[in-house]
C-alpha cells in the first residue's frame, strides 16, 4: 500500500460522516434498531455475547469481541445473552448506499472480530471509558470518536482487501485507487479514459480491462455515477440544480439531466420531490 495516496477523504468530504451514538455501555436485554432511510449502524461488541437478528431473520451469535457494521438501512435486533456485556451502537450517517460507492460496495453486514483490528485498541478504550463517565459534552464526544472508529474500520477493509469487487477493492489496488481517488477529489474534471489511464500510470486499454475486472463497471460509468451521487447529496443539500451540475463536471443543464435520469431514472426536479413524499 503507498501511504502518499488518501483513498478515503474525497469520500469523507463529498458525502460527510455523522454518527450519533444509540448505546453505550453494559446492554440489559435487547436494543432494537429499525430501519431509517439513509442511515447504517455500527456495532462494537467489547465483553460478553449477543445474539444479533439480521434483517433477513438469520441469527448471528457473537461470542467474542467483535465489530459489526450494517453499511444500508436495516432492522435488526441485538440481544445480550451473558451479564455484564458490553456494547456500542451508533446510527451512521455517510450517504446511502445507492449515492455512496463505498458503502455500496460493502457487504450487507460485515463482521470483524477486535482481535483483528489491534490498531483500534485506544480509540475502543476512550471510547468505552466517555461512554460510562458521562461528562461535560458527553454525546458530542461519543458521536465524534464513533466517526473517528468508523474511519479505522473502513480503512482496514480497504488495507486487509476485506471485500472482492466495487470501489473497496479498487481503492486497494494501488494503480486504481490513484485514479478513484482523483475521480472522488475532482469530480468536476474533464475526465477522459485517457486520463485516467495516465493519472493511474497504465496503458489505456490495461487500465481499462482491469478498472471493470476490480471494480465491477467501466471507469467512465464509475465516473458518471460518481458524479450523480455527489449531485444527489448536494441537490439534498438545497443547492441549485444549475450550481451542482457545474460543481460535478456537466457544463449544461440538460446534459446533467440526461446523466442523472440515466443512474437514477427520474430528473432532478422529480428526484427531490420523491424525497419529500
Amino acid at each position: 500500500m503507498e501511504d502518499r495516496i488518501d483513498r478515503l477523504t474525497g469520500l469523507l468530504h463529498r458525502f460527510g460522516l455523522h454518527a450519533r451514538v444509540l448505546h453505550g455501555g453494559v446492554l440489559r436485554g435487547a436494543l432494537q434498531l429499525e430501519r431509517r432511510a439513509g442511515l447504517g449502524h455500527l456495532h462494537v461488541l467489547r465483553h460478553g455475547a449477543v445474539e444479533l437478528t439480521d434483517g433477513d431473520g438469520q441469527v448471528h451469535h457473537l461470542m467474542e469481541p467483535s465489530a459489526v457494521f450494517f453499511p444500508r438501512a436495516v432492522s435488526h435486533r441485538i440481544v445480550a445473552r451473558e451479564d455484564g456485556t458490553e456494547v456500542l451502537s451508533a446510527a451512521i450517517d455517510f450517504g446511502s448506499g445507492d449515492e455512496n460507492p463505498l458503502l455500496g460496495s460493502l457487504p450487507p453486514m460485515m463482521c470483524v472480530p477486535l482481535t483483528e483490528l489491534s490498531a483500534l485498541d485506544a480509540t475502543l478504550g476512550v471510547l468505552f471509558a466517555e461512554a460510562s463517565a458521562r461528562r461535560c459534552g458527553h454525546s458530542t464526544v461519543l458521536d465524534r470518536l464513533t466517526e473517528v472508529l468508523f474511519v479505522q474500520l473502513m480503512r482496514y477493509a480497504i488495507e486487509r482487501r476485506l471485500v472482492e469487487g466495487g470501489v473497496v477493492a479498487g481503492l486497494a489496488d494501488v494503480r486504481l485507487a490513484r485514479a478513484l481517488t482523483a475521480m472522488h477529489d475532482d469530480p468536476a474534471r474533464n475526465w477522459s479514459l485517457a486520463s485516467l489511464a495516465a493519472t493511474a500510470g497504465m496503458s489505456r486499454s490495461r487500465f481499462a480491462a482491469r478498472f471493470a475486472e476490480v471494480v465491477g463497471v467501466p471507469a467512465m460509468e464509475y465516473l458518471t455515477r460518481w458524479r450523480i451521487g455527489v449531485a444527489q447529496g448536494l441537490l439534498r443539500r438545497g443547492r441549485a440544480s444549475k450550481v451542482v451540475a457545474q460543481e460535478v463536471g456537466y457544463g449544461r443543464s440538460s446534459t446533467f439531466g440526461r446523466a442523472f435520469a440515466h443512474v437514477v431514472g427520474a430528473t432532478p426536479t422529480a428526484w427531490l420531490r420523491s424525497m419529500d413524499e
